[in-house]
Protein backbone atom coordinates (compact mmCIF):
# COMPACT_ATOMS: atom_id res chain seq x y z
CA UNK A 1 0.00 0.00 0.00
CA UNK A 2 3.09 2.30 0.82
CA UNK A 3 4.26 1.68 -2.20
CA UNK A 4 1.17 2.49 -4.37
CA UNK A 5 1.12 5.71 -2.19
CA UNK A 6 4.55 6.47 -3.08
CA UNK A 7 4.27 5.93 -6.82
CA UNK A 8 0.95 8.45 -6.59
CA UNK A 9 3.01 11.18 -5.04
CA UNK A 10 5.82 10.79 -7.85
CA UNK A 11 3.11 10.80 -10.60
CA UNK A 12 1.78 13.44 -9.26
CA UNK A 13 5.16 15.15 -8.49
CA UNK A 14 6.19 15.14 -12.17
CA UNK A 15 2.94 16.31 -13.70
CA UNK A 16 3.21 19.13 -11.17
CA UNK A 17 6.39 19.42 -12.52
CA UNK A 18 5.69 19.14 -16.24
CA UNK A 19 3.20 21.66 -16.02
CA UNK A 20 5.72 24.19 -14.79
CA UNK A 21 8.15 23.15 -17.72
CA UNK A 22 5.39 23.77 -20.03
CA UNK A 23 4.08 26.85 -18.93
CA UNK A 24 8.19 27.89 -19.05
CA UNK A 25 8.14 26.58 -23.35
CA UNK A 26 5.02 28.43 -24.00
CA UNK A 27 6.04 31.36 -22.03
CA UNK A 28 5.94 34.98 -24.20
CA UNK A 29 9.05 35.40 -26.48
CA UNK A 30 11.38 38.20 -26.68
CA UNK A 31 10.15 41.15 -28.85
CA UNK A 32 11.35 41.74 -32.37
CA UNK A 33 13.08 44.91 -32.42
CA UNK A 34 11.63 47.36 -34.68
CA UNK A 35 14.32 48.37 -37.16
CA UNK A 36 17.83 50.34 -35.92
CA UNK A 37 17.93 52.80 -33.26
CA UNK A 38 17.13 56.59 -35.04
CA UNK A 39 19.87 59.19 -35.64
CA UNK A 40 18.10 62.37 -35.68
CA UNK A 41 21.79 64.93 -35.21
CA UNK A 42 24.68 65.02 -37.04
CA UNK A 43 27.80 65.81 -34.74
CA UNK A 44 27.94 69.09 -35.38
CA UNK A 45 24.53 69.55 -34.32
CA UNK A 46 25.01 68.23 -31.15
CA UNK A 47 27.80 70.29 -30.49
CA UNK A 48 25.60 73.45 -31.39
CA UNK A 49 22.89 71.85 -28.73
CA UNK A 50 25.05 71.38 -26.32
CA UNK A 51 26.15 75.15 -26.32
CA UNK A 52 22.53 75.76 -26.73
CA UNK A 53 21.91 74.02 -23.30
CA UNK A 54 24.36 75.28 -21.43
CA UNK A 55 22.57 79.06 -21.22
CA UNK A 56 20.03 76.89 -19.68
CA UNK A 57 22.30 75.32 -17.23
CA UNK A 58 24.26 78.79 -16.57
CA UNK A 59 20.88 79.95 -14.49
CA UNK A 60 21.47 79.32 -11.35
CA UNK A 61 17.47 78.38 -10.52
CA UNK A 62 18.07 76.97 -6.87
CA UNK A 63 15.13 76.05 -5.05
CA UNK A 64 14.36 77.29 -1.78
CA UNK A 65 11.73 76.38 0.83
CA UNK A 66 12.45 79.90 2.81
CA UNK A 67 12.31 82.39 0.03
CA UNK A 68 11.32 82.71 -4.05
CA UNK A 69 13.76 85.11 -5.62
CA UNK A 70 13.72 85.35 -9.08
CA UNK A 71 16.48 87.03 -10.45
CA UNK A 72 17.91 83.40 -11.80
CA UNK A 73 14.57 82.11 -12.67
CA UNK A 74 13.94 85.25 -14.63
CA UNK A 75 17.07 84.72 -16.54
CA UNK A 76 16.08 81.41 -17.36
CA UNK A 77 12.60 82.42 -18.83
CA UNK A 78 14.46 85.05 -21.06
CA UNK A 79 17.28 82.24 -22.18
CA UNK A 80 14.27 80.00 -22.83
CA UNK A 81 12.81 82.60 -24.98
CA UNK A 82 15.63 83.44 -27.29
CA UNK A 83 16.67 79.39 -27.70
CA UNK A 84 12.93 78.65 -28.48
CA UNK A 85 11.35 81.75 -30.72
CA UNK A 86 9.18 79.74 -32.64
CA UNK A 87 7.75 77.94 -29.94
CA UNK A 88 7.13 80.84 -27.49
CA UNK A 89 5.32 82.27 -31.00
CA UNK A 90 3.24 79.50 -31.61
CA UNK A 91 2.37 78.45 -27.82
CA UNK A 92 -0.36 79.53 -25.83
CA UNK A 93 1.66 80.53 -22.55
CA UNK A 94 0.64 80.27 -18.60
CA UNK A 95 2.60 80.72 -15.11
CA UNK A 96 1.53 79.28 -11.70
CA UNK A 97 2.47 80.38 -8.19
CA UNK A 98 6.25 82.25 -8.92
CA UNK A 99 7.47 80.73 -11.99
CA UNK A 100 5.62 76.97 -13.11
CA UNK A 101 5.38 77.48 -17.17
CA UNK A 102 2.69 75.79 -19.43
CA UNK A 103 3.13 75.84 -22.68
CA UNK A 104 0.29 74.63 -24.93
CA UNK A 105 0.61 74.20 -28.88
CA UNK A 106 -3.25 73.46 -30.14
CA UNK A 107 -3.96 70.53 -32.41
CA UNK A 108 -6.31 69.97 -35.07
CA UNK A 109 -8.45 67.85 -32.52
CA UNK A 110 -8.64 70.46 -29.64
CA UNK A 111 -10.86 68.06 -27.36
CA UNK A 112 -7.95 65.80 -27.25
CA UNK A 113 -4.46 66.31 -25.02
CA UNK A 114 -1.21 64.75 -23.97
CA UNK A 115 1.19 66.56 -21.66
CA UNK A 116 5.37 66.40 -21.56
CA UNK A 117 6.00 67.15 -17.82
CA UNK A 118 9.55 68.35 -16.18
CA UNK A 119 10.76 71.36 -13.55
CA UNK A 120 13.52 73.65 -14.23
CA UNK A 121 14.89 74.42 -10.53
CA UNK A 122 17.74 72.21 -8.66
CA UNK A 123 19.13 71.72 -5.46
CA UNK A 124 21.78 73.62 -4.24
CA UNK A 125 25.31 73.12 -5.47
CA UNK A 126 27.44 72.16 -2.88
CA UNK A 127 30.60 70.35 -2.09
CA UNK A 128 34.01 70.80 -4.43
CA UNK A 129 32.81 70.21 -7.46
CA UNK A 130 35.55 69.32 -10.53
CA UNK A 131 34.65 71.49 -12.99
CA UNK A 132 32.17 74.58 -12.70
CA UNK A 133 29.01 73.73 -10.62
CA UNK A 134 26.83 75.69 -13.49
CA UNK A 135 27.86 75.38 -16.90
CA UNK A 136 31.20 74.35 -18.03
CA UNK A 137 32.07 72.70 -21.49
CA UNK A 138 35.47 70.71 -21.36
CA UNK A 139 36.30 67.58 -23.90
CA UNK A 140 33.17 67.73 -25.33
CA UNK A 141 31.28 67.28 -22.22
CA UNK A 142 28.96 69.63 -20.61
CA UNK A 143 29.05 69.99 -16.51
CA UNK A 144 27.13 71.38 -14.41
CA UNK A 145 23.98 71.28 -12.15
CA UNK A 146 20.87 70.44 -13.79
CA UNK A 147 21.97 68.68 -16.47
CA UNK A 148 20.81 65.04 -14.66
CA UNK A 149 17.59 66.90 -12.61
CA UNK A 150 16.21 67.81 -15.12
CA UNK A 151 16.80 70.89 -17.78
CA UNK A 152 18.17 68.71 -20.21
CA UNK A 153 14.66 66.77 -20.45
CA UNK A 154 13.31 70.53 -20.70
CA UNK A 155 15.32 71.25 -23.38
CA UNK A 156 14.84 67.84 -25.52
CA UNK A 157 10.77 68.73 -25.55
CA UNK A 158 11.54 71.84 -26.15
CA UNK A 159 13.79 71.35 -29.13
CA UNK A 160 11.69 68.86 -30.63
CA UNK A 161 9.20 71.16 -30.56
CA UNK A 162 11.17 74.06 -31.99
CA UNK A 163 12.02 71.71 -34.45
CA UNK A 164 8.56 70.06 -35.84
CA UNK A 165 6.88 73.55 -35.40
CA UNK A 166 9.98 75.15 -38.33
CA UNK A 167 8.67 72.06 -40.54
CA UNK A 168 5.26 72.86 -40.45
CA UNK A 169 3.91 70.43 -38.19
CA UNK A 170 0.62 70.64 -36.51
CA UNK A 171 0.00 67.69 -33.85
CA UNK A 172 -3.42 66.42 -33.91
CA UNK A 173 -4.11 67.08 -30.64
CA UNK A 174 -3.39 69.70 -27.77
CA UNK A 175 0.08 69.71 -26.76
CA UNK A 176 1.35 70.47 -23.54
CA UNK A 177 4.53 71.12 -21.77
CA UNK A 178 4.92 71.53 -18.18
CA UNK A 179 7.36 73.02 -16.13
CA UNK A 180 7.64 73.56 -12.79
CA UNK A 181 9.90 75.67 -10.68
CA UNK A 182 9.96 73.95 -7.01
CA UNK A 183 9.66 70.47 -7.52
CA UNK A 184 13.21 69.59 -5.30
CA UNK A 185 11.10 71.34 -2.29
CA UNK A 186 7.56 69.52 -2.90
CA UNK A 187 6.51 73.12 -3.61
CA UNK A 188 3.14 74.26 -4.96
CA UNK A 189 4.30 74.96 -9.09
CA UNK A 190 2.83 72.12 -10.33
CA UNK A 191 0.59 71.71 -8.24
CA UNK A 192 -1.23 75.02 -9.59
CA UNK A 193 -1.33 73.64 -12.82
CA UNK A 194 -2.79 70.67 -12.10
CA UNK A 195 -5.29 72.51 -10.35
CA UNK A 196 -5.95 74.34 -13.23
CA UNK A 197 -6.27 71.67 -15.61
CA UNK A 198 -8.93 70.31 -13.13
CA UNK A 199 -11.37 73.21 -12.85
CA UNK A 200 -11.13 73.47 -17.06
CA UNK A 201 -11.79 69.55 -17.64
CA UNK A 202 -8.69 69.25 -19.20
CA UNK A 203 -7.60 65.31 -18.91
CA UNK A 204 -4.80 63.92 -20.50
CA UNK A 205 -4.78 60.97 -22.78
CA UNK A 206 -0.92 60.24 -22.06
CA UNK A 207 1.55 62.16 -19.45
CA UNK A 208 5.13 61.88 -19.79
CA UNK A 209 7.65 62.92 -16.88
CA UNK A 210 10.56 61.66 -15.47
CA UNK A 211 11.11 58.26 -13.98
CA UNK A 212 12.76 55.24 -15.58
CA UNK A 213 15.55 54.88 -17.61
CA UNK A 214 17.98 52.50 -19.55
CA UNK A 215 20.02 50.33 -17.01
CA UNK A 216 21.86 47.32 -16.75
CA UNK A 217 20.18 44.02 -15.80
CA UNK A 218 17.99 44.84 -12.84
CA UNK A 219 17.65 41.17 -12.27
CA UNK A 220 20.86 38.81 -12.67
CA UNK A 221 20.49 36.52 -14.95
CA UNK A 222 19.33 39.21 -17.67
CA UNK A 223 21.24 39.24 -20.48
CA UNK A 224 20.52 42.49 -21.87
CA UNK A 225 19.92 46.42 -20.77
CA UNK A 226 16.19 47.41 -19.64
CA UNK A 227 14.38 50.31 -20.61
CA UNK A 228 12.63 50.57 -17.70
CA UNK A 229 8.99 52.72 -17.76
CA UNK A 230 7.79 53.78 -13.95
CA UNK A 231 3.70 53.44 -14.25
CA UNK A 232 3.47 54.30 -10.89
CA UNK A 233 5.28 56.23 -7.88
CA UNK A 234 4.09 54.91 -4.24
CA UNK A 235 1.81 57.39 -2.72
CA UNK A 236 3.85 59.32 0.21
CA UNK A 237 2.58 59.83 3.64
CA UNK A 238 4.07 62.15 6.98
CA UNK A 239 3.80 61.18 10.34
CA UNK A 240 4.82 63.42 13.28
CA UNK A 241 4.95 61.72 16.72
CA UNK A 242 5.94 63.86 19.87
CA UNK A 243 6.08 62.71 23.92
CA UNK A 244 5.72 64.27 26.55
CA UNK A 245 7.29 63.75 30.27
CA UNK A 246 4.49 65.27 31.86
CA UNK A 247 3.30 63.45 35.74
CA UNK A 248 4.84 60.03 34.44
CA UNK A 249 7.12 58.89 37.19
CA UNK A 250 10.89 57.67 36.98
CA UNK A 251 11.44 60.78 33.92
CA UNK A 252 15.23 60.55 34.51
CA UNK A 253 16.09 56.92 34.03
CA UNK A 254 13.16 54.40 32.48
CA UNK A 255 10.26 56.10 31.10
CA UNK A 256 10.93 60.10 29.49
CA UNK A 257 10.26 61.10 26.13
CA UNK A 258 13.29 59.91 24.82
CA UNK A 259 13.23 56.60 25.65
CA UNK A 260 9.66 56.35 25.04
CA UNK A 261 9.82 57.47 21.38
CA UNK A 262 12.97 55.08 20.92
CA UNK A 263 11.37 52.29 21.79
CA UNK A 264 8.21 53.58 19.45
CA UNK A 265 11.11 54.12 16.72
CA UNK A 266 12.32 50.37 17.23
CA UNK A 267 8.82 48.58 17.43
CA UNK A 268 7.72 50.37 14.10
CA UNK A 269 10.94 49.01 12.09
CA UNK A 270 10.08 45.79 13.11
CA UNK A 271 6.16 45.91 12.16
CA UNK A 272 4.70 43.68 10.11
CA UNK A 273 3.70 46.48 7.50
CA UNK A 274 1.75 45.35 4.33
CA UNK A 275 3.88 43.21 1.95
CA UNK A 276 2.35 42.03 -1.89
CA UNK A 277 3.42 42.05 -4.92
CA UNK A 278 1.26 44.87 -6.92
CA UNK A 279 0.04 44.07 -10.31
CA UNK A 280 2.59 46.69 -11.89
CA UNK A 281 5.49 44.49 -10.11
CA UNK A 282 4.07 40.93 -10.87
CA UNK A 283 3.67 42.61 -14.94
CA UNK A 284 7.55 43.98 -14.74
CA UNK A 285 8.51 40.16 -14.16
CA UNK A 286 6.42 38.87 -16.73
CA UNK A 287 8.18 41.70 -19.53
CA UNK A 288 11.75 40.82 -18.70
CA UNK A 289 11.15 36.65 -18.26
CA UNK A 290 11.58 36.46 -21.87
CA UNK A 291 15.23 37.66 -21.22
CA UNK A 292 15.97 35.78 -18.07
CA UNK A 293 17.80 32.68 -17.89
CA UNK A 294 16.17 29.52 -17.66
CA UNK A 295 15.78 29.40 -13.73
CA UNK A 296 14.39 32.26 -13.35
CA UNK A 297 12.35 31.95 -15.93
CA UNK A 298 10.96 28.66 -14.66
CA UNK A 299 10.06 30.73 -11.72
CA UNK A 300 8.36 34.11 -13.28
CA UNK A 301 6.38 31.92 -15.98
CA UNK A 302 4.90 30.10 -12.99
CA UNK A 303 3.97 33.31 -10.53
CA UNK A 304 0.40 31.18 -10.09
CA UNK A 305 2.82 29.30 -8.05
CA UNK A 306 5.96 30.97 -6.81
CA UNK A 307 4.83 34.29 -5.93
CA UNK A 308 4.06 33.61 -2.04
CA UNK A 309 7.58 32.35 -1.91
CA UNK A 310 8.73 35.66 -3.88
CA UNK A 311 6.99 38.08 -1.63
CA UNK A 312 8.86 36.77 1.34
CA UNK A 313 12.29 36.62 0.11
CA UNK A 314 12.55 39.50 -2.07
CA UNK A 315 12.70 41.93 1.23
CA UNK A 316 15.88 40.30 2.34
CA UNK A 317 17.56 40.69 -0.93
CA UNK A 318 17.70 44.48 -0.47
CA UNK A 319 16.11 47.36 0.39
CA UNK A 320 14.90 48.34 -3.64
CA UNK A 321 12.57 44.93 -3.78
CA UNK A 322 11.27 45.62 -0.56
CA UNK A 323 10.25 48.94 -1.21
CA UNK A 324 8.97 47.69 -4.68
CA UNK A 325 6.28 45.27 -2.55
CA UNK A 326 4.77 47.02 0.03
CA UNK A 327 5.06 49.81 2.52
CA UNK A 328 7.53 51.39 4.18
CA UNK A 329 8.05 53.87 7.22
CA UNK A 330 11.47 56.01 7.36
CA UNK A 331 12.31 57.95 10.65
CA UNK A 332 14.36 60.92 9.34
CA UNK A 333 14.40 62.62 12.56
CA UNK A 334 14.12 62.44 16.32
CA UNK A 335 14.35 65.36 18.45
CA UNK A 336 14.30 66.29 22.20
CA UNK A 337 13.44 69.57 24.09
CA UNK A 338 14.01 70.44 27.75
CA UNK A 339 11.25 72.11 29.21
CA UNK A 340 11.25 74.78 32.10
CA UNK A 341 10.52 72.22 34.58
CA UNK A 342 11.10 67.97 33.90
CA UNK A 343 7.44 67.68 33.63
CA UNK A 344 7.57 69.78 30.46
CA UNK A 345 10.62 67.95 28.73
CA UNK A 346 9.54 66.18 25.44
CA UNK A 347 10.78 64.50 22.29
CA UNK A 348 9.78 64.56 18.83
CA UNK A 349 9.86 62.47 16.06
CA UNK A 350 9.32 62.26 11.69
CA UNK A 351 8.71 59.72 9.72
CA UNK A 352 8.21 59.25 5.85
CA UNK A 353 5.78 55.95 4.99
CA UNK A 354 5.77 55.40 1.07
CA UNK A 355 3.08 53.09 0.04
CA UNK A 356 1.34 50.95 -2.67
CA UNK A 357 -2.56 51.13 -2.04
CA UNK A 358 -4.64 54.13 0.23
CA UNK A 359 -6.17 50.75 1.46
CA UNK A 360 -2.71 49.66 2.29
CA UNK A 361 -1.77 52.75 4.32
CA UNK A 362 -4.97 52.90 6.29
CA UNK A 363 -4.53 49.29 7.42
CA UNK A 364 -0.92 49.99 8.23
CA UNK A 365 -1.19 53.10 10.30
CA UNK A 366 -3.73 51.31 12.65
CA UNK A 367 -0.53 49.53 13.77
CA UNK A 368 1.24 52.08 13.98
CA UNK A 369 -1.56 54.24 16.11
CA UNK A 370 -1.23 51.23 18.30
CA UNK A 371 1.71 51.30 18.81
CA UNK A 372 1.89 55.30 19.52
CA UNK A 373 -1.29 54.31 22.08
CA UNK A 374 1.54 51.78 24.20
CA UNK A 375 3.42 54.65 24.60
CA UNK A 376 1.70 57.33 25.33
CA UNK A 377 2.64 59.39 21.96
CA UNK A 378 0.53 61.68 20.18
CA UNK A 379 0.80 61.36 16.33
CA UNK A 380 0.19 64.04 13.61
CA UNK A 381 -0.47 63.92 10.17
CA UNK A 382 -0.14 66.58 8.31
CA UNK A 383 -2.66 67.57 5.63
CA UNK A 384 -0.24 68.54 3.12
CA UNK A 385 2.17 65.58 3.95
CA UNK A 386 0.10 63.12 1.70
CA UNK A 387 0.18 62.78 -1.65
CA UNK A 388 -1.28 59.50 -3.99
CA UNK A 389 -1.76 58.94 -7.38
CA UNK A 390 -3.18 56.18 -9.45
CA UNK A 391 -0.86 53.69 -11.13
CA UNK A 392 -0.93 54.17 -15.27
CA UNK A 393 -2.88 51.51 -16.66
CA UNK A 394 -0.47 49.16 -18.43
CA UNK A 395 -3.10 47.74 -20.88
CA UNK A 396 -4.14 51.29 -22.40
CA UNK A 397 -3.08 52.39 -26.02
CA UNK A 398 -0.94 55.08 -24.50
CA UNK A 399 1.50 52.19 -22.45
CA UNK A 400 1.80 50.24 -25.53
CA UNK A 401 2.87 52.86 -27.73
CA UNK A 402 5.48 54.23 -25.61
CA UNK A 403 6.84 51.03 -25.64
CA UNK A 404 6.98 50.54 -29.15
CA UNK A 405 8.70 54.02 -28.88
CA UNK A 406 10.98 52.44 -26.37
CA UNK A 407 12.18 49.77 -28.66
CA UNK A 408 12.56 52.00 -31.30
CA UNK A 409 15.33 54.17 -29.78
CA UNK A 410 16.77 51.08 -28.02
CA UNK A 411 16.47 47.98 -30.41
CA UNK A 412 17.84 45.68 -28.62
CA UNK A 413 16.44 46.48 -25.13
CA UNK A 414 13.65 44.22 -23.18
CA UNK A 415 10.95 46.84 -21.77
CA UNK A 416 9.19 46.58 -18.72
CA UNK A 417 6.80 48.63 -16.25
CA UNK A 418 7.74 49.11 -12.83
CA UNK A 419 7.01 50.78 -9.29
CA UNK A 420 8.96 54.23 -8.51
CA UNK A 421 9.67 53.41 -4.93
CA UNK A 422 11.08 56.69 -3.81
CA UNK A 423 12.69 58.85 -6.76
CA UNK A 424 13.54 59.05 -10.45
CA UNK A 425 15.83 56.51 -11.22
CA UNK A 426 19.48 57.96 -11.82
CA UNK A 427 21.21 56.36 -14.98
CA UNK A 428 24.39 57.50 -16.51
CA UNK A 429 26.36 57.23 -20.08
CA UNK A 430 29.61 57.50 -19.98
CA UNK A 431 30.35 56.07 -23.02
CA UNK A 432 32.89 57.92 -25.62
CA UNK A 433 32.43 61.86 -26.43
CA UNK A 434 29.42 62.89 -24.36
CA UNK A 435 27.51 65.82 -24.50
CA UNK A 436 26.35 65.90 -20.70
CA UNK A 437 28.02 64.90 -17.14
CA UNK A 438 27.66 66.09 -14.29
CA UNK A 439 29.94 65.42 -10.89
CA UNK A 440 31.77 66.89 -8.18
CA UNK A 441 35.67 66.13 -7.32
CA UNK A 442 34.91 64.03 -4.20
CA UNK A 443 33.14 60.94 -5.52
CA UNK A 444 33.80 56.92 -4.79
CA UNK A 445 36.33 55.43 -7.05
CA UNK A 446 35.48 52.45 -8.87
CA UNK A 447 37.67 49.68 -10.69
CA UNK A 448 36.48 48.97 -14.22
CA UNK A 449 36.86 44.84 -14.22
CA UNK A 450 36.41 42.50 -17.58
CA UNK A 451 32.90 41.93 -19.13
CA UNK A 452 32.08 39.31 -22.14
CA UNK A 453 31.31 41.13 -25.51
CA UNK A 454 33.87 43.25 -25.24
CA UNK A 455 31.37 45.71 -22.55
CA UNK A 456 32.37 47.25 -19.49
CA UNK A 457 31.40 46.68 -16.12
CA UNK A 458 32.08 48.58 -12.64
CA UNK A 459 32.71 46.53 -10.01
CA UNK A 460 29.46 45.62 -7.80
CA UNK A 461 26.74 47.62 -7.67
CA UNK A 462 27.98 49.67 -10.71
CA UNK A 463 27.02 48.13 -14.28
CA UNK A 464 27.94 49.54 -17.08
CA UNK A 465 26.34 47.69 -21.11
CA UNK A 466 26.30 49.15 -24.30
CA UNK A 467 23.55 49.43 -26.90
CA UNK A 468 26.09 50.89 -29.83
CA UNK A 469 26.37 53.98 -29.10
CA UNK A 470 24.55 53.86 -25.79
CA UNK A 471 25.99 53.35 -22.22
CA UNK A 472 23.95 53.28 -19.24
CA UNK A 473 25.44 53.45 -15.75
CA UNK A 474 22.87 52.14 -12.70
CA UNK A 475 24.10 54.19 -9.67
CA UNK A 476 23.63 52.05 -6.44
CA UNK A 477 20.71 53.04 -4.07
CA UNK A 478 22.36 54.99 -1.35
CA UNK A 479 24.77 57.30 -3.80
CA UNK A 480 23.49 60.79 -3.51
CA UNK A 481 22.94 62.84 -6.44
CA UNK A 482 25.65 65.04 -6.34
CA UNK A 483 27.80 61.89 -6.55
CA UNK A 484 26.22 60.65 -9.84
CA UNK A 485 27.29 61.56 -13.39
CA UNK A 486 24.73 61.82 -16.22
CA UNK A 487 26.59 62.17 -19.47
CA UNK A 488 24.83 61.73 -23.29
CA UNK A 489 26.38 60.78 -26.29
CA UNK A 490 28.03 62.66 -28.98
CA UNK A 491 26.26 61.04 -31.75
CA UNK A 492 22.74 62.90 -29.71
CA UNK A 493 22.69 64.92 -27.28
CA UNK A 494 19.52 64.15 -24.86
CA UNK A 495 19.09 61.16 -27.36
CA UNK A 496 16.03 59.18 -24.98
CA UNK A 497 13.74 62.48 -24.59
CA UNK A 498 14.12 63.68 -28.08
CA UNK A 499 13.65 60.95 -29.56
CA UNK A 500 10.69 59.90 -28.10
CA UNK A 501 9.28 63.07 -27.41
CA UNK A 502 9.43 63.69 -31.80
CA UNK A 503 8.50 59.74 -32.21
CA UNK A 504 5.23 60.84 -30.20
CA UNK A 505 4.68 63.81 -32.33
CA UNK A 506 5.28 62.58 -35.49
CA UNK A 507 4.04 58.66 -35.61
CA UNK A 508 0.46 58.18 -36.90
CA UNK A 509 -0.49 56.40 -32.79
CA UNK A 510 -2.12 57.41 -30.40
CA UNK A 511 -2.13 61.32 -30.08
CA UNK A 512 -0.73 63.29 -32.47
CA UNK A 513 -0.06 63.08 -36.26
Amino acid sequence: MGVYIFLAVLAALVIFVGILLIRTALAAKKAEPIGEKPVYTTEREDTENGERLMKMIECQTVSSREIYDDTEFSKLRAAVRELFPLLHERAEIKYFSEDCWVYKIPGRDRNRNILLMSHHDVVAATGEWSHAKFGEIEGGKLWGRGTVDTKTPLFAEMTAAEELLSEGFEPACNLYIASGHNEEVFGDGIHEAVKYFEEQGIEFELAIDEGGGVIGAPINGIDCKCAMIAVHEKGYHRMNVRAVQGDTEGFVLTDNPVTRVSKFIAEVSALKLTVKMPAQVREMFTSLMPYMSFPLRFIFANLWCFEPLLVKLMPKINGQAAAMLGTTCSFGSIESKKGETPRDNECSASALIRYIAEADLEADMEKIRALAKKYSLEITEPADGHEFHRPADTGSKAFEYVCRCARKTFPHAAVAPFVLPVHPALCADRHRQSAVQQRPQRRRKYRPCRHRRGDRVLQRGHRELQIKDFAYQNAPSDTKIREVRFVFTKRQLSAAPIHIVCILMQNTGICIA
